[in-house]
């Protein structure tokens, strides 16, 4: 491999692909990143803001004279297009699992050269998600896990979510919605069905404001509700489970599985009064 052929003026269009080359040690190669961008918090301070996330000026782009364009989903689409036109190599990831977010890991790494370091990273990640798996193996019930993206209309979890509510040792009462690519068919339609599903815990985590256990809890109809019943409604920051990088691995993933792990030593100590 010719160094001399690698990128070194990336732009990156979110906030992922930003963390994982500060990660393996390439930050100096990012010429500009995305304004919602936010791990590591120093790359606000160190690099400059060129786009938000769906739309932006092409030329704040093309003024950093990037030779690498890093984006994600087909909501950046018109901004590749464009860039493409311009003459900008473009490279467009679309990670919506688990799976799709370590190979995202190995791509970054070897568009950098940096093949070594990234699966190293991986590997870390995988470690970790096994720890987790295996804590969760010795809890003795499964709860049922209602993750909340948006609230108004709310929508359930997104699939690398989903999977790690599975990994922590919950069970996600809309799985079969996770494997919708698009926000859209996640939308529940039917304020209700939510309730209907019974979920032990909520968790909310809604993309760039505060979630509000109280409104939850005074949903018409959620009164019966397990979770809310039992006071289970946790919020967990979007910037830690809702951006499909490390940090929803490194972070988010211990998150959730501290909130179920507390939920079952609760339920333990139920148990155990009551047969008192």
């Amino acid at each position: 491999m010719n160094p001399r052929r690698l990128p070194s003026r990336i732009v990156c269009l979110t906030t992922e692909t930003v963390e994982v080359l500060y990660a393996l040690g390439e930050e100096a190669r990012i010429a500009g990143i995305s304004g919602y961008t936010v791990i590591p918090p120093r790359a606000r301070k160190e690099k400059p803001k060129v786009f938000a996330f769906s739309s932006g000026d092409l030329e704040k782009i093309l003024a950093v004279e990037p030779d690498l364009v890093l984006g994600f989903s087909d909501m950046q689409a018109d901004v590749a297009r464009d860039l493409i036109k311009a003459g900008v190599a473009v490279h467009v990831f679309n990670q919506r699992s688990v799976d799709g977010i370590l190979a995202m890991i190995e791509t970054v790494g070897r568009l950098v050269g940096a093949e070594d370091r990234a699966c190293a990273l991986v590997a870390e990640l995988e470690a970790t998600m096994a720890r987790v798996r295996a804590q969760a193996a010795l809890l003795p019930r499964r709860p049922r896990v209602y993750f909340e993206e948006w609230d108004e209309p709310p929508i359930s979890a997104v699939r690398w979510v989903s999977e790690l509510v599975g990994i922590a040792g919950g069970e996600d009462v809309f799985a079969e919605r996770a494997l919708h690519p698009g926000a859209a068919q996640r939308i529940l339609a039917d304020p209700l069905e939510a309730a209907r599903r019974a979920p032990d815990i909520i968790v909310g985590s809604w993309c760039g404001k505060r979630f509000r256990p109280e409104r939850v809890a005074g949903r018409a109809g959620w009164e019966g509700v397990p979770a809310v019943r039992d006071g289970e409604l946790h919020e967990l920051k979007s910037a830690l489970i809702l951006s499909p990088g490390p940090v929803a691995i490194r972070e988010g993933l211990p998150a959730l599985a501290a909130i179920i792990a507390r939920w079952a030593a609760q339920r333990d100590r139920q148990t155990t009064a009551a047969r008192q």
